[in-house]
């Protein structure tokens, strides 16, 4: 895994889920469901936990949402789903949080929004509410700042004094500065009203990559808390997956962040978990962690005018995040194989040789046989209409033969 040097941070129990320390980097998601609707949230809760999210948050901007967090988290237990369940409050999570004590205590954190409650007012009465509630049911918070909704006394205070300066700096780095002491002073509010360093998250989002980057920096300076990386509205489809990889590795690569989210925009009746599979994928890239086994495949060039190949690698591709729960359950490490599915005999037995299995697929006028090799040797040689079947099959005598089988009783890691 990788040699990366992970910032110091105080660890924080969510659920059963550690974040921080030297835990793990964590992956969560959030549901876009009316949370009202408990059957529809339920069922979008399972589909993210089966994806790969750790913690998974849920909106709480009503009564009925409210009252549905009990029936949520009772269900998920009943299916055997122990995901932890995470409440986003804004505007009236004191009240919420007051009139329903099941919802408090049924969630495994709550998100608070400094910006959305009347922190650093002459009394933060709705703040302190919250925190209060927190200390009564054992509760960690995420103090969750978002340059959207940042706390405009806080801003025009900062700008004010920044303007008295001989040198004033530049109005956009006096904002990402109040970010970051917005999310500082609403933490240390916390601690002075009792709740522990060691149930405090702090998250500071922004929509910019460059501008994310500067915050966490700042707020990684600042002190020990854990913090949650995520680019907010990061936005649909290659542009958002592109920003969030690009701001969060950088990020990672210095050891800053202990949890975080792919904050994507789904296409119309779009697949949700979209956003776990890049949290994964940006944390495997950087062998922070490994969840699934990895295709290696090539671009593709005028030496491939077949798309079998592609549509090979597709389906292999497929069939292992498919597998991987079963595979999980089974088999320790199973998630560190790594496979090459290559078009041509350019780069395809070198690369499949670099892999625990490859295979190289003919090129356009390439003799029509696939090599296959196993650990860097070559092991078969398959052709005709059923290689994809045969191969899986490989995959599957590889992995019962390969991987060493779990102790009974033995929990399964969903990722080093």
């Amino acid at each position: 895994m990788s040699a990366i040097r992970r910032r110091v941070s105080v660890p924080v129990n969510v659920g059963g889920v550690w974040v921080g320390g030297d835990h793990p980097i964590v992956v969560q998601s959030m549901t876009n469901t009316d949370t009202a609707d408990s059957a529809a949230t339920v069922n979008q809760v399972m589909a993210l936990a089966r994806a790969g999210s750790e913690l998974v948050r849920v909106t709480v901007n009503t009564e009925a949402a409210a009252k549905a967090v009990p029936t949520i988290v009772e269900t998920l237990d009943k299916f055997g789903v122990k995901v932890p369940v995470i409440g986003d409050f804004h505007y009236n999570g004191h009240l919420l949080l007051k009139k329903y004590p099941d919802c408090a205590r049924a969630l495994a954190k709550y998100r608070i929004n400094p910006g959305n409650v009347n922190i650093g007012k002459k009394h933060d009465d709705n703040f302190r509410t919250m925190i209060e509630a927190a200390i009564e049911y054992g509760k960690p918070v995420r103090i969750g700042v978002n340059w959207g909704s940042l706390d405009q006394a806080l801003l025009t205070r900062m700008m004010d004094e920044n303007n008295r300066l001989p040198e004033p700096e530049d109005a956009k780095t006096v904002t990402l500065r109040a970010i970051v002491r917005s999310a500082i002073s609403s933490a240390e509010a916390a601690e002075r009203y009792g709740l522990p360093r060691n149930r405090i998250i702090l998250s500071a989002k922004v929509s910019g990559v460059q501008d994310l980057i500067a915050v966490y920096r700042m707020m990684a300076a600042e002190g020990d808390y854990s913090l949650h990386l995520g680019l907010t509205e990061a936005g649909l489809g290659s542009k958002g997956i592109v920003a969030t990889t690009a701001a969060l590795s950088v990020l990672l690569q210095e050891g800053i962040g202990d949890t975080i989210r792919a904050s994507l925009t789904p296409l119309p009746n779009g697949d949700r978990a979209e956003e776990v599979i890049v949290s994964q994928q940006i944390l495997q890239a950087l062998e922070l962690r490994s969840f699934t086994p990895q295709v290696t495949a090539c671009p593709g060039c005028g030496r491939t005018t077949s798309t079998f190949f592609q549509d090979m690698a597709d389906q292999i591709q497929t069939y292992l995040r498919e597998q991987m729960p079963v595979w999980r359950e089974h088999y320790r490490g199973v998630e560190e194989m790594r496979v090459a599915v290559m078009g041509c005999v350019v780069n395809g037995p070198g690369e499949s040789k670099h892999a625990n299995l490859g295979i190289s697929l003919p090129g356009t006028f390439e003799e029509p046989v696939a090599p296959v090799y196993i650990d860097g040797k070559l092991s078969t040689t398959l052709r005709g209409e059923t290689i994809v079947a045969e191969f899986i099959a490989l995959l599957n005598d590889y992995v019962a033969r390969r991987y060493a089988p779990l102790d009974l009783g033995e929990p399964a890691l969903a990722g080093a």
